[in-house]
């Protein structure tokens, strides 16, 4: 995409924002700090606007983002359902509308929806789409989106720019760590957002419920014979047994990736409904994206995911056989 032609879709975005008066906003599910951050990012942009709007998440939300701004009023369908339908959606963060969940229910029969997002596997699935596969996160897009509306982010949408930049690049550490990005947080700190505090709430800091589930769940790393792949899982059952929630399990699959000879990096996770969720990590030889997408998910080329119907015994070699085949 040029840029030029990147300009013209925020230009898109703006009068679909600006056309209607209220709006849905909806981020995937089980969202992390770039979906979550991108949300209230939305929410602010909106009210600048002068526009009205609703947020709205299938799942729990990260209890460690409650500093951001409007975070206690993102609804999570699993304690607090709205009512009635909205004509008007912004999805940000969602690589396929699948990753919406059960917040399409809240979608009226005709409703237009602004589709914004940095996944590479993104098909388009809105009315309006507004994708940068280069972009480390969401929130980077939004910041052009916001600086294309002629504003300038105050500290509570800095700190949440801020936030999506930092989790999305992990620490800005990953190869998506651009100048581009660099120049972003700079222009965040600028504002007054306490980069040093964020980084130590998301990056440092760990609950004791998490370091049981990583003290469990290390216990169960396996490797290929040439040590080129490593996995973990996560049964069902030990959230319960350690007192942890969706949260703690962020992360964890890098300890997989991380053993130096490993190029791909699984984590499965057992869910209630008898299905496993598979998150994929590359060093950087292999296209988790493109393996995901065999088991109909996707995501990026060093980071993807997929959910795969069946156990963990069965579901697993199958996974772990593609990764296999990506690296012959």
């Amino acid at each position: 995409m040029t840029a030029d032609d990147y300009r013209l879709k925020l230009d898109e975005a703006l009068v679909f924002m600006k056309d209607h008066a209220s709006f849905l906003v909806v981020s995937h599910v089980q969202p992390d700090g770039d979906a979550i951050s991108s949300t209230v990012v939305t929410a602010w942009l909106l009210n600048e606007l002068g526009k009205s709007y609703t947020m709205v998440n299938e799942s729990e939300l990260p209890g460690r983002m409650q500093y951001l701004y409007q975070y206690e009023a993102i609804h999570s369908l699993k304690s607090s359902p709205l009512e009635g339908t909205y004509d008007a959606v912004i999805a940000v963060d969602c690589a396929d509308f699948r990753r919406i969940g059960q917040a399409s229910s809240y979608f009226a029969a005709d409703a237009k929806l602004l589709n914004i997002d940095h996944h590479p596997t993104n098909n388009g699935f809105g009315a309006v789409n507004v994708i940068k596969p280069d972009a480390a996160a969401t929130v980077e897009i939004l910041y052009d989106l916001i600086l294309a509306a002629g504003l300038k982010p105050d500290l509570n949408c800095a700190t949440a720019i801020y936030t999506g930049l930092l989790t999305d690049t992990g620490g800005f550490r990953y190869s998506n760590t651009t100048p581009r990005v660099m120049q972003a947080a700079a222009d965040m700190l600028a504002t007054g957002v306490q980069g040093s505090w964020i980084a130590d709430q998301l990056l440092e800091k760990m609950s004791i419920a998490k370091l049981k589930l990583l003290q469990s769940t290390l216990g169960r790393l396996q490797f290929s014979d040439d040590f080129t792949i490593g996995w973990l899982y996560i049964t069902k059952d030990d959230l319960k047994d350690c007192g942890a929630v969706s949260e703690d399990i962020e992360g964890i699959v890098n300890y997989a990736l991380n053993i130096d000879s490993v190029e791909i990096g699984i984590l499965f996770k057992e869910t209630a409904d008898g299905g496993v969720k598979a998150s994929l990590r590359s060093a950087g030889k292999a296209d988790v994206a493109a393996i995901a997408q065999k088991f109909g998910g996707g995501g990026h080329v060093r980071a993807s995911g997929c959910r795969l119907e069946g156990s963990l015994q069965d579901t697993m070699p199958k996974l772990i056989s593609e990764a296999g085949k990506a690296l012959v």
